[in-house]
């Protein structure tokens, strides 16, 4: 029987990373995974594939659309979707290749199957119908989640489609109707509206991008709207009726009222995801869930069996990639004997559509719900020397700081490239630093992070160019 210090189950971003910082610490590490790659949702079928097709999919609408006003003349440009798909593929093979030389690197196990905890220090790996079990100190599950489902709506991945489907189209939609205006569905509606289909956005609640600051939320949907997408809010589907040769979708007010029809070539499923939390063996071995179905923790990570610890997606928390990766490095740390921490209220957020939204720390309702006292500073892209000779001037900067001790609590970005710029503010507030301390430290001219300085320095009132 194998034995380990430490036996991680699954190989996100959360997984692999564990795995590698317990391997720095000295430890003898495995990991298990049942799927044939290495990398999890993440790498396979969720981040960097659908970031090759957000620049792919950019590129082809920069060539139809924006070459001309720069002067640069070309053909119209023709969607050789095949040759995308292959460009995507690309991406993900190179991933995944660089998760298992990290696993060569540093010496961790690649154990191939399906993993179930038996109890305290053993985990059970099935594959083709064979079984093992190796012995380990500790163990993280690491399993991340799956696609939430619609009930009463069946997922087909041709037709109807989840996230997964949505990276695989054979062709571009003419009419594309995707349920729930969150970050996911707001990223593939982008690729494909890019490529020419026609799409209506379908949303339970009265705004897009649930949980991020309101203000932010409504420039970016009028953003979104002369771009050419549709929105229903307030509104839910009930039902696809999957007979005719087009989808025909029922869509009620979520208050009660008459229903609609829209019809549909392909209707993307995009209402959130779920622990996964599948084969493990939880409630045999004695681990508990919450009413969410999510692994309880400690603030250590540790479950209610001893030395069974839980992180990334599975857990309470942001499903974010990044902060599964953090909470990967601070438990290892933890087993190791060291103080493991993660600032949960530092972690950054992205949209990756064209303009970016980006955030980090807290909205305006949560300061005002708190009952936080705090000063605003915004600035627009328009009053930018960077974005304006580019002409991409859609957006703004918001910075959020505390009325009483200028500590910044919050940054709010939509813009070209804010996925990139808002680290300059999880940095400073990572230090507890303030507005004050952001504008007077010097940028780069001409550079669109000027737009964050001039946003530090609205907060006291005192902007430059605008």
């Amino acid at each position: 029987m194998a034995t380990y210090d430490l036996v991680v189950i699954g190989t996100g971003p959360g997984g692999y990373v564990c795995a590698v910082r317990a391997s720095q610490l000295g430890m003898k590490a495995a990991v298990v995974e049942k799927n044939a790659t290495l990398g999890g949702t993440c790498l396979n079928v969720g981040c960097m594939p659908s970031k090759a097709l957000l620049y792919a999919s950019e590129m082809f609408e920069e060539a139809g659309h924006s070459f001309a006003k720069m002067g640069v003349s070309v053909s119209a440009p023709k969607l050789d979707l095949p040759s995308m798909m292959n460009f995507k593929q690309q991406g993900i093979d190179g991933n995944v290749k660089g998760v298992e030389f990290l696993m060569k690197k540093n010496k961790i196990d690649v154990l191939k199957g399906t993993g179930k905890i038996l109890g305290t220090g053993k985990v059970e790996i099935s594959a083709d119908g064979k079984s093992q079990v190796v012995e380990t100190r500790s163990i993280v599950i690491a399993t991340g989640s799956d696609i939430a489902r619609l009930k009463g709506i069946e997922i087909d991945e041709t037709r109807i489609v989840s996230s997964t489907g949505a990276l695989s189209l054979d062709k571009v939609p003419g009419k594309l109707l995707i349920v729930g205006a969150g970050v996911i569905g707001l990223e593939l509606g982008s690729v494909w509206h890019r490529l020419g289909a026609e799409v209506v956005v379908v949303e339970f609640l009265d705004r897009i991008l649930p949980g991020m600051d309101g203000e932010i939320a409504k420039q970016f949907q009028r953003i979104l709207e002369k771009q050419g997408f549709a929105f229903k809010l307030g509104a839910k589907v009930t039902g696809v009726d999957t007979s005719g040769k087009m989808l025909k979708a029922r869509v009620e007010p979520a208050a009660g009222g008459a229903a609609e029809t829209l019809e549909a070539d392909v209707v993307l499923v995009c209402i959130g995801r779920a622990p996964y939390t599948d084969g493990l063996g939880l409630k045999e071995a004695g681990v508990a869930l919450d009413n969410r179905g999510r692994v309880q923790i400690d603030p250590h990570f540790a479950t209610s069996v001893k030395g069974v610890y839980a992180i990334g997606d599975v857990v309470a928390g942001p499903m974010l990639a990044h902060k599964a990766e953090d909470e990967g490095v601070a438990v290892a740390e933890i087993i190791a004997g060291q103080a493991g921490h993660v600032n949960y209220d530092v972690i950054p957020g992205v949209v990756y559509t064209t303009p970016e939204v980006s955030c980090v720390g807290k909205t305006e309702e949560e300061l005002k719900q708190a009952g936080v006292a705090y000063t605003v500073g915004k600035f627009p892209f328009t009053a930018n020397g960077r974005s304006k000779v580019n002409q991409t001037t859609d957006g703004f900067v918001k910075i959020l700081a505390d009325a009483k001790t200028d500590r910044v609590l919050g940054v709010h970005i939509i813009g070209r490239e804010a996925g990139e710029m808002i680290h300059e503010a999880a940095v400073l507030m990572e230090f507890g630093g303030s507005a004050e301390d952001l504008a007077r430290t010097c940028h780069a001219h001409p550079t669109r992070s000027e737009a964050i300085k001039e946003a530090a320095l609205a907060v006291g009132k005192r902007a430059i160019h605008m």
